[in-house]
């Protein structure tokens, strides 16, 4: 069962038919819309400040969000994919988007709707995106924003829909050696 608690009188809201991994952590002002999934060793740290969700979320194993105490909060749009191992620190998310594998974004960043960033790349605190494709350390704009660009984080979007269903279905169960 996944760590769900409450901190300073906050109690996470976790929305329906939304599949929480065992290790998966939520903790605190954390709001969780319908539909997602919340991987391994995620953590949702809602302790110094609110973190929203969107629905058709996919938070992935290792992934990190957490905000700036009374700064900053954590706003992700719908059918979000965050990679595993990304750090979300206080920016928001559009609608519509990808954060690959490692990611980092910083404080009061602003990814637009239908944008990608890639695997490892950085997005700097208070920088202000335009949809697009964005890559590096500090991101930059490496490709425009398109229909390929929706198209892609829509099917990654989709496929994590398709998982979650399989650890919400019957055949999920612990295995005895």
């Amino acid at each position: 069962m996944a760590i769900v608690k409450q901190v300073r009188g906050f109690v996470p809201e976790i929305g329906k038919g939304t599949f929480l991994a065992e290790n998966a952590v939520v903790v605190g002002d954390v709001k969780v819309g319908e539909d997602c999934s919340i991987w391994y060793s995620a953590v949702l740290r809602g302790d110094v400040n609110t973190i929203i969700v969107g629905d058709r979320v996919n938070i992935q194993d290792g992934a990190v969000l957490h905000t700036l105490y009374q700064k900053s909060i954590v706003e992700i749009g719908n059918d979000v994919s965050i990679g595993h191992n990304a750090i979300i620190h206080g920016a928001k998310v559009g609608n519509n988007v990808l954060i690959g594998m490692g990611a980092i974004l910083m404080d009061n960043a602003v990814i637009p709707d239908n944008t990608i960033i890639a695997a490892g790349a950085v997005v700097l605190s208070n920088q202000v995106l335009e949809p697009g494709v964005y890559a590096g350390i500090p991101a930059k704009k490496v490709k425009e924003g398109s229909e390929a660009v929706t198209a892609a984080t829509t099917k990654n979007a989709q496929g994590y829909m398709m998982y979650k269903e399989w650890f919400l279905s019957d055949d999920y169960q612990d295995v005895e050696y």
